[in-house]
C-alpha cells in the first residue's frame, strides 16, 4: 500500500508534467507562427524594372581606335546601381559576341557589382567634399575578365574609356570611376591600364585613343 504522502508527491509531479508540457507546446506554436510571419515578410520578387528604355553605349572599334555610340532598348532595374550594372552587362556582352570590333571574352557576368557613392575627387585631384550631387562609380570586375583581357595599351584603355563613357551616358551624375578586381584595387587591368586611379568621365569624352 501506497503511503499517503507519496500518493500526494506523485500526484502533483503529474500535474506539473502536464502544466510544462502544455506551456512547451504553447511556446512552439507561437516559434512556428514567428517564423511563419517571417517567411511572408521577406522579399520574394526579383528587383523591379522598368518597360524597355533607351540606353546609350560607347562602344569600342579596334579598328580606328575609337568609341562609337550605339542605342538598345534594354529592360533595367530601377535601383542605380543594378542600372549601372545592367548597361554594363550588354556592352561586355556585345565585346564577347562573335563579331565583336573589340572582342573581350567574359560578357555581362564578368561585372559583379556596381556601388555608387558620393564624388570627392577635384578637378585639381585633392581631397574634397562636393554638394553637386556627382558621383562615383566603383565597378567590381571579377578576376576571369582581368585574367581573359587581351593585353595591350590601347585594347586595354578602349575597354577602361568604353565603360566611364557608357556610365556617364546613362547616368550623368557618375563623374567618376574606380575599378576593382574581385573585391581588391588591382594594378593594371592586363599589364597597361591602370586600375589604381581615379578615372573622369572627361578622359572617355575623346573618341581616339593616341597611340604611343
Amino acid at each position: 500500500m501506497i503511503p499517503r504522502l507519496q500518493a500526494v508527491l506523485f500526484f502533483i509531479l503529474v500535474i506539473a508534467s502536464l502544466i510544462m508540457g502544455a506551456v512547451l507546446f504553447h511556446m512552439r506554436e507561437k516559434a512556428h507562427d514567428r517564423m511563419l510571419a517571417g517567411q511572408d515578410a521577406a522579399p520574394t520578387q526579383a528587383p523591379q524594372v522598368t518597360a524597355p528604355e533607351q540606353a546609350r553605349l560607347s562602344v569600342a572599334s579596334d579598328d580606328d581606335n575609337a568609341l562609337r555610340p550605339q542605342a538598345y532598348s534594354l529592360p533595367l532595374p530601377v535601383d542605380p546601381g543594378a542600372r549601372a550594372k545592367a548597361i554594363l552587362g550588354k556592352l561586355l556582352d556585345l565585346y564577347a559576341s562573335p563579331d565583336a570590333l573589340h572582342p573581350v571574352p567574359g560578357g555581362a557576368a564578368s561585372v559583379a557589382q556596381v556601388f555608387l557613392l558620393p564624388a570627392h575627387t577635384n578637378a585639381a585631384g585633392a581631397t574634397a567634399q562636393k554638394d553637386s550631387g556627382d558621383e562615383l562609380a566603383v565597378i567590381n570586375l571579377k578576376g576571369s575578365f582581368a585574367a581573359s583581357h587581351p593585353s595591350g595599351l590601347e585594347t586595354e584603355t578602349l575597354t577602361v574609356l568604353s565603360i566611364c563613357d557608357t556610365l556617364h551616358a546613362n547616368l550623368p551624375r557618375v563623374t567618376e570611376v574606380r575599378f576593382l578586381v574581385d573585391g581588391q584595387v588591382r594594378e593594371s587591368l592586363a599589364g597597361h591600364a591602370d586600375l589604381t586611379r581615379t578615372y573622369l568621365v572627361a578622359d572617355a569624352e575623346r573618341t581616339d585613343v593616341a597611340k604611343p
